[in-house]
């Protein structure tokens, strides 16, 4: 009888549902619902107790990243927010002026797009060194093990004053090999390229909340990543690094113990060199996530594995909303091999 009503309740998940612990029900015995063994599970709460109340897709059918800014006005606004916090206001001329004087203390001659693809070079682009974003990460990340989500402005001023006591003045290159040379001892900071290879898992720890009441499709997710990444010896992913997701589906809780679905594709993924690099939920991240719930001793009514679709990570429970908290702990996976520049962890401190 009990399969007989699940089977009723949710006919076109039922059928996938991997039985991980004991079945309790509530409302006449109709929905299953979880329970987590004591309060020693601090680990698995963030990941899944505190969603119980709702079914939560991740979509393992990535999204292709954002392509680089191609105007003159989405370039120069993408590198003003990363250096600011905020895209600038005023004339075109003005603002380029202002970022050349601040990152290179002089103007550069040519295209207004010259002028802005010179500046956008400095400070994402890793070709034949490190960029700038890259140098910045790594002092950071050696200093304290965790890389900030603040605006570049923000993040120099702060490891100024934890080092030196004082903010630094000049350009922020300048103020940058000032910081290199003081963290590492040398301007020449140990990044070195590494081929990150596919399937490699990430942690990650949601930023936004996830509330079925306020999300719409192509909603963005923001999340950082919640412990390093380390590939022979370099370090990839440092914990604290941004992405973002886009919701691709919502659908609200209904009658009869009918869950809210919240679809979220985690499809880019900064590493330490500043490099978006694509990510999603494949079978690596899903087995991970499996993993760490069964570890955690919880008594799961079930975790739905939906084949090319994705996994849920929450479960049926009175087909209420889904709401997940900033700190929810989740499982990605690089979707392809990808060349990175990686701090080499033994000279790191």
């Amino acid at each position: 009888k009990k399969d007989e009503r699940l089977s009723l309740l949710f006919p076109r998940i039922y059928a996938k549902i991997i039985d991980i612990g004991n079945i309790q029900r509530q409302n006449a015995g109709r929905i299953p619902t979880i329970r987590v063994k004591g309060e020693r599970h601090m680990k698995f709460r963030k990941l899944v107790s505190a969603v119980m109340s709702a079914v939560f897709f991740v979509s393992s059918m990535g999204i292709t990243a954002a392509a680089t800014p191609e105007t003159v006005q989405d370039k120069l606004g993408a590198i003003e927010k990363d250096t600011y916090g905020t895209i600038q206001t005023g004339a075109l001329v003005d603002r380029i002026n202002k970022i050349e004087k601040d990152y290179d203390g002089s103007h550069r001659s040519g295209s207004m797009m010259a002028r802005v693809n010179a500046i956008y070079n400095e400070v994402y682009t890793n070709s034949t060194k490190p960029s700038l974003l890259a140098d910045l990460n790594a002092v950071e990340w050696n200093i304290g093990h965790e890389v900030s989500m603040e605006p570049v402005d923000s993040r120099m001023a702060d490891l100024e004053m934890s080092m030196m006591g004082k903010t630094g003045t000049g350009t922020y290159k300048q103020r940058l090999t000032a910081l290199s040379k003081a963290s590492f001892g040398t301007a020449v900071l140990p990044l070195d390229q590494v081929r990150v290879p596919a399937d490699t898992l990430v942690k990650i720890a949601l930023v936004t909340p996830v509330d079925s009441d306020n999300l719409k499709v192509g909603d963005t997710i923001r999340y950082k990543v919640a412990d390093d990444v380390i590939v022979n010896g370099k370090l990839v992913f440092a914990k604290g690094l941004p992405g973002e997701g886009t919701v691709t589906k919502v659908k609200q809780a209904r009658n009869f113990g009918r869950n809210a679905e919240v679809n979220i594709d985690f499809n880019k993924t900064k590493s330490i060199d500043g490099t978006y690099v694509d990510t999603h939920v494949g079978e690596a991240a899903k087995k991970e996530m499996k993993s760490l719930a069964m570890a955690a001793g919880a008594s799961l009514a079930g975790i739905a594995v939906l084949g090319p679709v994705g996994i849920v990570a929450g479960a049926f429970v009175h087909g209420k909303d889904v709401r997940l908290p900033a700190g929810t702990e989740l499982y990605i996976q690089t979707k392809a091999d990808t060349t990175l520049y990686g701090v080499v962890t033994t000279q790191a401190q």
